[in-house]
């Protein structure tokens, strides 16, 4: 049974980083389609960024390209969403989600992940 499991939320100031984790059970990072996304109050879930299993091809939403990036460590079998220049608009519930059919394209927010982690809350204040 697969299960993943996001940490590393928390609070920072503008101008910042933070750096989330994803681990998992019953799954090999390198081998399913991983992906970040994130939720604000009232606003629906979107996604960040997606790393494709197999040779790690990445896309990302461009209002984050540049600042947040996704990579993952085969060897801890860990998913990582580095995040710099976090700005107030960065706050959100982030979530970490995986699948292991297709591949991760451009259009990944549009794609139903089959698992999903907690989320957790990054609060970024001025």
């Amino acid at each position: 049974q697969v299960h993943v499991v996001g940490s590393g939320g928390g609070s920072g100031q503008a101008g910042g980083a933070r750096r989330r984790s994803c681990t998992g059970s019953g799954l090999t990072v390198a081998d399913y389609n991983r992906a970040w996304f994130r939720q604000t109050p009232g606003k629906e879930r979107e996604g960040v960024s997606c790393i494709g299993w197999g040779d790690g091809r990445t896309h990302s939403v461009d209002s984050m390209e540049g600042r947040f990036t996704i990579s993952r460590d085969n060897a801890k079998n860990t998913l990582y969403l580095q995040m710099n220049s976090l700005k107030p608009e960065d706050t959100a519930v982030y979530y970490c989600a995986a699948d292991n059919w297709g591949y991760c394209e451009a259009d990944f927010q549009r794609r139903p992940f089959d698992y999903w982690g907690q989320g957790t809350q990054v609060t970024v204040s001025l």
